[in-house]
């Protein structure tokens, strides 16, 4: 793994370190390069319910689709678009009601948001694809490999949310207190929330496009999203039902679960970002391309 990185102890050393140690030097210079990365283009697309929707597109070859996470934009994995461009054809979903796509009434729910990505995958075309999700896009992921099996996947990256391993948390018995602010005081909620993904410094203006982008949709849809209606249970058989390999990349709130997954999945790629906020690919982008690189090289069952 790149500089600085921590594989979990569950994972066990590699014969082809050596190998492996080269690909990821080379992987960092290559992320380091100017001016190599693919012109990103926007495509849209509609799903089986009509509701049409963005897309972020660049590069050519094998296919990485990325998922964001609540009322995110597909354009937070601008660092990812950019660098994975230059080897792969890079895809980035604006889910229903995030980024630039069409705000419905309805579908923010988990097996509709599976049939998006469902119906994304169909549109796109070609043979398999890694499935990248991150925070509630790994429950997005998850539910998609529920409803349509591992078929169309090479593998499956999950970015920094509960999998269903380990002790669940305590039963909440009062209401939330996020929601009750969302509702009071949506926009200094959602600036709050914002800023807290990062723990590096990022440009007021970068902050305010994400804030202001992650409003769109109805408040209550918004909230829907955080309540989907799945024991904790389900991600963790969908998640062991996924045969291919499966990337795990969290901070250290989830090292547990990391651990469990290191243990218990047949084809598991592990990584703590001790130093990273929730957005750990933006904080550490070089660190984690160069793992992308390595899972899509190395891992990944292509064939």
């Amino acid at each position: 793994m790149g500089s600085g990185g921590q594989r979990h102890p569950g994972n066990h050393p590699s014969p082809f370190a050596a190998t492996r140690r080269g690909l990821l030097a080379a992987a960092f210079t290559a992320l380091a390069a100017p001016g190599l990365c693919a012109a990103t283009g926007a495509q849209w697309f509609r799903t089986s319910d009509g509701v049409r929707l963005r897309y972020l597109e660049a590069g050519s070859g094998r296919t990485v689709v990325f998922v964001p996470g609540w009322c995110m934009p597909a354009s937070i994995f601008q660092p990812q678009i950019d660098a994975l461009s230059r080897r792969w054809r890079v895809v980035s979903l604006d889910p229903r009601g995030q980024g630039e796509s069409e705000v419905p009434r309805g579908g923010y729910d988990p097996t509709r948001r599976g049939e998006d990505i469902r119906d994304l995958l169909a549109h796109i075309g070609g043979g398999r694809v890694v499935l990248a999700g991150w925070s509630l896009g790994v429950l997005d992921a998850l539910s998609y490999a529920d409803m349509a099996g591992d078929g169309r996947l090479a593998g499956l990256v999950l970015i920094d949310n509960s999998v269903g391993e380990g002790q669940a948390p305590p039963p909440r018995s009062v209401p939330s207190r996020f929601f009750i602010n969302l509702r009071q005081r949506r926009d200094a909620t959602v600036r709050g929330f914002v800023t807290s993904m990062y723990r590096t410094r990022q440009d007021a203006a970068y902050l305010d496009a994400i804030a202001r982008q992650a409003q769109r949709m109805p408040v209550e849809a918004s909230i829907r999203l955080l309540s989907y209606p799945r024991p904790r249970e389900f991600w963790k058989q969908s998640l062991y039902a996924v045969r291919r390999p499966v990337f795990y990349a969290v901070t250290p709130r989830l090292r547990d679960q990391a651990a469990a997954v290191a243990q218990n999945h047949p084809q598991p790629m592990v990584e703590i970002y001790d130093g990273a906020g929730h957005a750990l690919f933006v904080d550490e982008p070089a660190r984690f391309n160069a793992s992308m690189e390595e899972f899509l090289t190395r891992k990944a069952a292509w064939s």
